[in-house]
Formats: structure tokens, sequence, C-alpha cells
């Protein structure tokens, strides 16, 4: 049996390539435009990873620092696209869309507290 192809998933080589490039720009646009906490999250970890890069620590513990940060956005974005979805199906209140939203959101709150611990690790293992 023969499966259907999006028509997406046609393109091969460096058209393939250059058309992700496209909807990875179209993305963090979309998500600039749209989404104040990815605003807000850009600009502090713009900040934080300042802080990192000159902090006295190891290579792998500025990795580290900088690298949950960039989770935080991650998680950020796909909690977006879990919104989008949704309300690309309806506008509506539904008990499983606050169930998506909520989630995402909870996905979002677990990633802070995890970059939040990360640096108390590393800060506290550096300077006390």
């Amino acid at each position: 049996m023969e499966h259907p192809i999006s028509e997406f998933k046609t393109k091969r080589g460096i058209a393939r390539i250059l058309s992700a490039c496209r909807n990875t720009a179209d993305g963090l646009s979309w998500a600039w435009r749209s989404e104040a906490a990815f605003r807000q999250e850009v600009v502090v970890i713009a900040i934080a990873t300042v802080v990192a890069l000159l902090l006295p620590v190891s290579a792998f513990q500025k990795l580290v620092l900088i690298g949950v940060l960039v989770l935080v956005l991650i998680v950020e974005i796909i909690n977006s696209a879990i919104e989008a979805i949704v309300d690309r199906i309806s506008l509506e209140r539904h008990p499983l869309s606050k169930v998506a939203k909520d989630m995402g959101s909870a996905a979002v709150a677990l990633t802070l507290l995890l970059a939040f611990a990360s640096w108390c690790v590393v800060l506290y293992s550096r300077f006390f």
C-alpha cells in the first residue's frame, strides 16, 4: 500500500536545505513577533549568555549554562506550536484544548526550573 506524500516532503538536496532554512527563519520570526514570552526569554538569555561567557568556569560549565537557556527557547517554541495547532483546530473552549496548552506551559516551567537549578549548581560549585 502506497502512503500519500506531502508536497512539502518532495524537495531534495540543496532545495530541501534552503527550504528548511526559510522555514526556520519564518518560525523564529513568528515567535519573535507573536510571542511576548519568547521575546522576554531571548532578552534574558542574551544577557545571561554574556554573563556565562565571562564567568571563571570551565568551557563545559559554560556550555551547560548556555545550553539550558537555549533549551528554554526550544521548549517555548514547541509550546507555541502546540498552542497554534490547538487554536487552528478551534478557538472554542474545550477541556482537551486546555490540557494541551497547560501541558505545554508546564513543559516550559520545568525547563525554566532545570535552567535555574543548573545555574545554581554551577555557581555554587565555583563560588562556595
